[in-house]
């Protein structure tokens, strides 16, 4: 019994499995935004804060990166220069304030979003009071900047000119905003759960025909 009922699901298992693992699939998506780096030691190493909440201290070098990732584990680093005495060789030290040397990497084409082109990377000094957060060493040098409501950085430079964080799929498509309406095809959830009303439908026909058959 318990075979002829394994049997008979087992194909219907198999084809509701490959469903629900090619919608996930289909539905793998990154995220488009500007990451915060710290320069430590000679490498960069994902900031734990944003640059709203950071306070560099003088001498520090700090990297924003504009790209499509899944999360910090795979970001990309900012690219160039990154040494401070280099970035701030002509920026000279004044009492009551601090330098920090700012790497800014706009990314590349296949990141950017329709229509726009990413400038080129540069790097640039900037001289502010000692209790400046790095969202402010930003303003010194590189506005226009563009925050969300939620204080994301969205564009440095006014690059890019528009969105803020939003989800890329695998394809290089952008998915709507949380805001904006979604028409989107059925959920992986939606799909394993009609594959399960398959499954147990199945079942209820080999039952019935075993009662009948009785």
């Amino acid at each position: 019994m318990t075979r002829r009922l394994l049997a008979l699901c087992a194909p219907l298992l198999a084809a509701a499995l490959l469903l629900v693992a090619g919608a996930g699939q289909a539905q793998a998506t990154g995220y488009r935004y500007w990451s915060f780096w710290d320069r430590d030691g000679g490498k960069w190493t994902y900031a734990t804060e944003g640059p709203s909440t950071a306070r560099p201290s003088d001498g520090d070098v700090q990297g924003l990166r504009f790209a499509v990732s899944e999360d910090s584990q795979d970001a990309s680093k900012p690219r160039g220069t990154a040494d401070f005495e280099a970035i701030c060789a002509k920026t000279p030290a004044e009492k009551g304030s601090k330098r920090v040397a700012l790497v800014l990497d706009f990314g590349v084409q296949a990141d950017a979003p329709a229509g726009e082109t990413p400038p080129a990377p540069r790097t640039a000094c900037a001289r502010v009071p000692s209790d400046a957060t790095t969202a402010e060493a930003l303003a010194a040098v590189a506005k226009p900047l563009r925050y969300d409501a939620n204080a994301l950085l969205c564009a440095i430079s006014g690059y890019p000119r528009k969105g803020c964080g939003e989800q890329v799929t695998a394809g290089g498509s952008e998915q709507p905003a949380a805001d904006e309406p979604r028409e989107e095809g059925p959920s992986v959830g939606l799909l394993a759960g009609g594959a399960a009303v398959v499954v147990l439908g199945a079942a209820a026909v080999w039952q019935a025909r075993r009662r009948r058959d009785a």
